[in-house]
């Protein structure tokens, strides 16, 4: 082919050259790379500082042709006679006495076109994390990194980071104008490059560097730059856990989750207290989960946060696991242990708001994009954090493809959704006229409720299976019934009003008790009316709240009794359980994000007493299925005593239909014992203690029924039978049905 090198070196405007070397130019890639000029090329580069450039033909035919410098800056040109458009070809540019062999980005076609972001600016793209943000591609046999990036508003958007100095004039990205979405394949950038973007606002203004919204890994807070995934060839393991997974009813199973946040369960303290990684976990906390009988590891916010105080709960990389605990393949590796061992793992998803970091999402391209622009929409007045615009159509793809990312990537079981109450209600937390009412005038965000039945539709049918949880406080009808029977489609709620009115009632000494006994009562008149997950959550156990323990009225004895049988009694009661870590080994202490639990206290027997009888606990409720299968319907519970208020004293039974025997519990909430107490059974026989909070093992008192009593047909509560039983102080009694005397 024929070439000439040099011609015309003033074929750019002053103004054009001026934005270039500037940064001011918006559309790069009508200037660099190949031009055609008639039947000629023009290859112009801008490698800014570069002290020359050399062309070299990718053909292997002739040699490198040396490109005019238009100016000092680092702007280049070579014209190529009756040269093809699609000519491939490498730079080899000197700085100083340093060269690099370099291919150029702005020779490379369009990855992407306006229509793959269809379904993206509709609001119903489920994966929009494979095309946007950074991705391995291979483009014309050439390996390198897509960036994209949605910012309809920005002047210009470029790539910066540490391959190319962290120059915004080096790698302006593509614009496709129609959907907003910058564009730019850069070759030869290695994995776990460090990146940002640089955007220039309408008004010419450099704003912030900015992280990507659909960053998977970044650097550890304070600092702020995104890495570049790998290609992503996980090798997963847990293919039998999955199928499992997808047979089950999750109504009518077992479920007891340990709640957990990652940074302080356990820490290094002789290695500057820092955290386990998610290979340690994997190696530590499966093991003791397992041994404790739970089965579900729940752990607090992962998405990547810059503020370790708000434990997760303020993330700013939603689609970046916490490099405080390793990389992504890592945390890859713990889920797949987990369920290698038979635990699943849920996780805490953020999508009702976020901090205002200048680098994170707010006025992302100089105006309100992924927030709203009216304060009374836009700012959340308790956390001072930005709430998403949840009726703007890449929003809702961005939030829905999150939780769809984190249960395809990472196999996740399910998402607790933080702070529900919040999305549903315009006035949450808000004065009269700091809100604005919906188009029909009245307090319901109307577009939350949409993206919550989309996302929870939506994943229950991409991964049959999941638990998708509430965090609900308020009394918003049909949280957990389906989107096509007019509900928010979540598989369980949280039970607050039953923790709330169960703590309160523990709190008070027992001489008291007998005046308030409707809040151990209340429950049972809404107990169906949701699929309920009973938590004693983390944010029970901070900010002035006391421990589980410190809770409880009376001295050293009387805590711990108050406690064993306080979890005897949620663990019989109707609902899925969930218990913060700590909560296992009477912690006494509030929970403190910035050390480890007090893993010391099991050197005293009461509080391995507490951790034997979680333990039990657990043991029982999955071996009897009575205590499970029919926690969501009301024929799985029937009150035997709810009226013994003079006594603090609660009785009722347990039944899981066919096949599973029926079970009587009996909680005593004062310290008296009670001998020859009688209280009805169903059927008559034996009636095994399997469980009793009192026992000795525990650190109780040992008062009990010697492994079980036997039920004569002398009716009593309703029913054809009965039992004379002993009552231990403070205390709860499962008695399970055995008729040929067997034990549990």
């Amino acid at each position: 082919m024929n070439r000439r090198a040099g011609a015309g070196s003033a074929t750019l405007s002053r103004e054009t050259v001026e934005a270039l070397v500037q940064g001011r130019h918006g559309d790069p890639f009508s200037v660099l790379g190949p031009q055609p000029r008639g039947r000629d090329l023009v290859v112009r580069a801008f490698l800014p500082g570069a002290t020359a450039i050399a062309l070299l033909p990718g053909d292997g035919d002739g040699s490198a042709r040396a490109m005019c410098q238009l100016h000092p800056a680092g702007l280049y040109e070579c014209t190529l006679a009756q040269c093809p458009r699609d000519l491939v070809y490498r730079l080899q540019a000197h700085w100083g006495e340093r060269q690099w062999l370099l291919e150029d980005p702005y020779r490379f076609p369009p990855c992407l076109s306006d229509g793959d972001f269809y379904y993206f600016a509709e609001g119903s793209e489920e994966t929009a994390w494979r095309y946007l943000g950074a991705n391995q591609r291979t483009v014309d046999g050439v390996a390198g990194v897509l960036f994209a990036v949605w910012a309809p508003n920005a002047r210009r958007v470029s790539v910066v980071g540490d391959f190319n100095g962290w120059d915004g004039r080096r790698h302006v990205m593509r614009r496709h104008p129609a959907s907003g979405v910058w564009e730019l394949f850069i070759p030869q950038v290695a994995e776990l490059s460090l990146y940002k973007y640089e955007l220039v606002d309408a008004a010419g203004v450099v704003l912030p560097l900015k992280a990507d919204p659909f960053a998977r890994s970044m650097q550890h807070p304070p600092q702020t730059a995104c890495r570049v995934p790998g290609a992503g060839n996980f090798n997963w393991r847990d293919g039998a856990w999955l199928e499992r997974r997808a047979a089950a009813r999750a109504v009518a199973e077992a479920i007891s989750i340990y709640e957990v946040h990652a940074a302080s369960w356990r820490r290094r303290v002789t290695e500057g207290n820092r955290y386990l990684s998610y290979l340690e976990l994997a190696d530590e906390l499966i093991p003791y989960v397992v041994e404790q009988g739970f089965t579900h590891i729940q752990l607090l916010p992962l998405s990547e946060y810059p503020f370790d105080g708000s434990w997760g709960y303020q993330p700013l990389g939603l689609y970046a696991p916490s490099i405080r605990f390793g990389a992504p393949d890592e945390l890859r590796t713990f889920v797949d242990r987990c369920h290698v061992s038979g635990i699943g793992v849920l996780l805490d998803w953020v999508p009702g708001h976020f901090p205002a970091d200048d680098h994170g999402l707010g006025r992302f391209d100089g105006t309100a994009l992924y927030e709203h622009e009216d304060p009374r929409q836009g700012l959340h007045p308790d956390w001072n954090t930005l709430i998403y615009n949840y009726g703007r159509g890449e929003v809702i793809s961005y939030l829905l493809s999150n939780a769809n990312y984190w249960l395809e990537e990472f196999h996740i079981d399910g998402l607790r959704v933080d702070a529900v109450a919040s999305m549903l209600y315009l006035d949450y937390s808000r004065r009269q006229g700091e809100w604005i009412p919906n188009p029909h005038g009245g307090r319901e965000n109307l577009a939350a409720i949409t993206l919550l039945r989309e996302v929870n539709r939506r994943m229950y049918a991409r991964h049959p299976g999941i638990l998708m949880v509430a965090e609900e406080s308020t009394a918003w009808s049909g949280v957990s019934r389906p989107v096509d029977a007019g509900g928010l489609g979540f598989g369980f709620k949280w039970n607050m009003g039953w923790m709330n009115d169960s703590l309160r009632y523990m709190a008070r000494d027992p001489v008291h008790r007998s005046y308030h006994h409707e809040e151990m009562t209340f429950g049972i008149l809404y107990a169906w009316d949701e699929n309920f997950i009973l938590p004693l959550s983390h944010d029970e156990v901070v900010h002035g709240k006391h421990s589980l323990l410190e809770k409880m009225p009376g001295d050293d004895w009387r805590q711990f009794a108050n406690l064993r049988a306080y979890l005897g009694f949620m663990w019989a009661y109707p609902g899925k359980k969930l218990l913060f870590m700590g909560g296992e080994i009477a912690q006494r202490r509030e929970w403190n994000h910035d050390r480890e639990l007090d893993w010391e206290l099991l050197a005293q027997g009461t509080h391995r007493g507490v951790q034997q009888l979680v333990r039990d606990l657990n043991r029982v409720y999955r071996d009897l299925a009575a205590l499970y299968r029919r926690d969501c319907e009301p024929g799985g519970f029937t009150w035997l005593q709810p009226d013994r208020r003079g006594m603090s004293l609660f009785a009722w039974l347990r039944l899981g239909g066919e096949g599973a025997p029926p079970v009587v519990v009996v909680a005593n909430f004062t310290p008296r014992v009670h001998h020859g107490y009688r209280v009805g059974a169903p059927r008559a026989g034996w009636y095994a203690e399997c469980l009793n909070t009192d026992a000795s093992e525990y650190g109780g008192s040992g008062q009990g029924n010697l492994g079980g009593a036997m039920a004569d047909d002398r009716g009593a509560d309703g029913q054809p039978c009965s039992l004379a039983i002993t009552v231990p102080p403070l205390a709860t009694l499962i008695l399970v049905h055995r008729p040929g005397g067997e034990a549990l």
